[in-house]
């Protein structure tokens, strides 16, 4: 088992300084062109790999151009172009009634703010701020998907358990420099070496500031369950 630095703002400050150097080229993984692909590559990846997604949306995106086109699509059609999605139906849904009211709203344009999109059916906060960050070039939070949701709790960084009370404690202790990445870098280690599964933690860059590393520690504080 690691030993956390303490105050939380130096386990969080050495965890960025490695995972820094692990991965340098850290970035967004979805594929997309403009702010409206985005936005629906964004959708479409709740409870799904980014992988997937990006092999729909490689023929989604020629089919459908505009929000105009998404919200006067068939339900059954749209539903169909996106069948090896989790949740299609209702993700496609979501598509049509989102686009509709950016169509019918804010002129065919992505909104730009958390308030307007977090109105658009199927967009919660983690999916805006990733249409901030990286569409509107906005960073206004820290982006908490279920790679940074198990990270920062087997760290010791954070010991609260739902996405949004997880971005308001990280937001106290990752530098404002640093929320945009801290998500990527969470993303790519999670991805790489801390698992959901019987993580790698004998090759793990911070295994020795880890409370959760199973070398000869008991518990998985992401689940709160022993190894």
């Amino acid at each position: 088992m690691g030993t956390p630095l303490d105050p939380r703002e130096e386990q969080v400050a050495e965890v960025l300084d490695r995972l820094y150097e692990e991965y340098p080229d850290s970035t967004i993984s979805l594929n997309y062109s403009n702010r409206l692909e985005l936005l629906i590559a964004v959708i479409l990846s709740a409870q799904c790999t980014d992988e997937r997604v990006n092999s729909v949306c490689a023929d989604l995106f020629e089919t459908y151009e505009t929000p105009e086109e998404y919200a006067s699509a068939p339900q059954e059609e749209l539903a169909e172009a996106i069948n090896s999605i989790t949740y299609y139906n209702n993700k496609a849904k979501y598509i049509r009634s989102a686009c509709a009211d950016i169509a019918e709203e804010h002129g065919g344009e992505v909104p730009d703010t958390m308030s307007e999109l977090t109105d658009l059916a199927g967009v919660g906060r983690k999916t805006a701020n990733v249409v901030l960050q990286h569409g509107h070039d906005v960073v206004e939070g820290i982006v908490v998907d279920t790679h940074v949701q198990r990270l920062t709790r087997r760290l010791g960084i954070t010991e609260e358990e739902r996405p949004e009370a997880i971005e308001r404690d990280l937001l106290d202790v990752v530098p404002e420099s640093d929320w945009q990445q801290f998500t990527h870098l969470m993303i790519d280690h999670g991805r790489a070496t801390c698992t959901a599964i019987n993580p790698d933690c004998a090759d793990c860059v911070l295994a020795d500031i880890c409370p959760s590393e199973k070398g000869d520690g008991d518990l998985d504080l992401a689940s709160g369950e022993a190894w």
